[in-house]
């Protein structure tokens, strides 16, 4: 490897599909893919830097995000979903240096598949309904504590946004604006942690150019898709993650 950047070819092997999920996430299309990253990522590098290496990668797809979708969200639901998530933030910054990511990854991997179970076992009416506010409040720092560890926020969120049964395009964009808030909170404690370094950087910067093209493909195909089809998307990546994450902790 070089000083500069990575060089293993291994790694960008990983990296550029891990990439574009994460783009495809961020469109709301293929929604709990984007956690995949971090553990794909950490095939080839340790999950504090893969996490790393994605924050620049994220604030670019963050901003395109909120351009995409700035008239759409739920400025009310946002109100709510901010704080609690910075909560989180502060919870995994002090928790950083004594917990092994893996096991977090577990957690997240445990909490969506009872969370896919329950919707099977009691599927939602034709109304909303809406978690009570201490669960909404609990899930959300959750996704803050576990997007601060490994970039893992959308399964604990959408446990409680998904029930609601927003249109797509809402749902979309309320998503992109709450993380947008979340992953601008984790660049100082990052800082702190002596994540940000150079190399880091450089490598993001390698990977950077990938950015908008899983989100241009998933926003074309938000904008267009039914909403039955667009949850059962969303489940069936919150699926695929939540095993993904629990198979990689209990095989370490």
């Amino acid at each position: 490897m070089s000083d500069a950047y990575i060089t293993d070819p291994f790694f960008y092997a990983l990296a550029v599909p891990a990439v574009l999920l994460l783009g495809l996430s961020k469109s709301g299309f293929g929604a709990g893919f984007g956690s995949l990253a971090v553990p794909i990522m950490a095939m080839a590098i340790t999950v504090p830097q893969a996490a790393a290496i994605l924050m620049p990668i994220l604030l670019v797809m963050d901003l395109l995000g909120l351009h995409a979708f700035r008239r759409e969200y739920d400025v009310k639901l946002l109100k709510f979903l901010i704080p609690w998530g910075m909560v989180g933030i502060g919870v995994g910054f002090l928790l950083f240096r004594y917990m092994e990511s893996r096991w977090v990854a577990g957690l997240v991997g445990v909490t969506t598949l009872l969370f896919l179970a329950q919707r099977l076992v009691f599927p939602p009416g034709t109304s909303s309904r809406t978690a009570p506010t201490w669960l909404g409040a609990l899930l959300t720092a959750t996704s803050g504590f576990t997007s601060f560890i490994a970039h893992a926020g959308g399964p604990p969120i959408n446990a409680y946004v998904l029930p609601m049964r927003l249109a797509p395009m809402v749902y979309t964009a309320t998503m992109a604006f709450f993380f947008f808030f979340v992953n601008a909170g984790k660049w100082i404690p990052y800082a702190l942690l002596g994540l940000l370094d150079w190399r880091n950087f450089m490598t993001s910067l390698i990977l950077l150019p990938l950015a908008p093209v899983g989100v241009w493909v998933g926003v074309r195909v938000a904008r267009k898709i039914q909403p039955v089809l667009f949850y059962r998307l969303v489940h069936i990546g919150m699926f695929c993650t939540g095993l993904k994450l629990l198979v990689d902790a209990v095989r370490g």
